[in-house]
């Protein structure tokens, strides 16, 4: 079968990435894109890359996976980004969607779970560099990053 490049988006990614990976049974090769646009808690608009891919992706299938699909202001980026490598296709997969928030039109192929709109954490999630390492999504209490 055809090789798939899966790109996954860094840090919050980790955890799904790794138990993700470990259930396909094609053929892959990953890589990773970092970029930021989160702050503490809020989106802050800016935009920074802070790894760029090192695989080729033209004329590739890619699997773009992100923890969480919100806004879509990120997944919106990065797909443009990875338009301009001109891959075969790009498909979307996320551990958590939550449509309340999205001011993209931005649609991902697979998805974990659909959340409603609570800031969640652990399992990769954080909230300023903490928490990812908890074994599970929990909610985060508003006192807790509304300071």
């Amino acid at each position: 079968g055809r090789e798939m490049v899966v790109v996954s988006l860094l840090n919050g990614t980790i955890l799904f990435l790794a138990d993700l990976i470990r259930h396909l049974s094609l053929p892959l090769r990953l890589d990773f894109i970092g970029v930021s646009s989160y702050g503490s808690g809020a989106v802050s608009g800016q935009w920074v890359v802070t790894k760029e891919l090192g695989l080729d992706v033209r004329g590739r299938d890619v699997l773009l996976v992100d923890d969480i699909l919100d806004t879509g202001r990120t997944i919106k980026r990065v797909l443009g980004k990875l338009r301009q490598l001109k891959p075969r296709r790009i498909k979307i997969c996320v551990l958590l969607d939550k449509p309340a928030r999205r001011v993209e039109k931005v649609r991902a192929h697979y998805v974990g779970f659909l959340i409603p709109d609570l800031f969640v954490v652990g399992y990769g999630l954080d909230h300023a560099e903490r928490y990812r390492n908890l074994p599970f999504v929990g909610v985060l209490r508003p006192e807790m990053y509304r300071q």
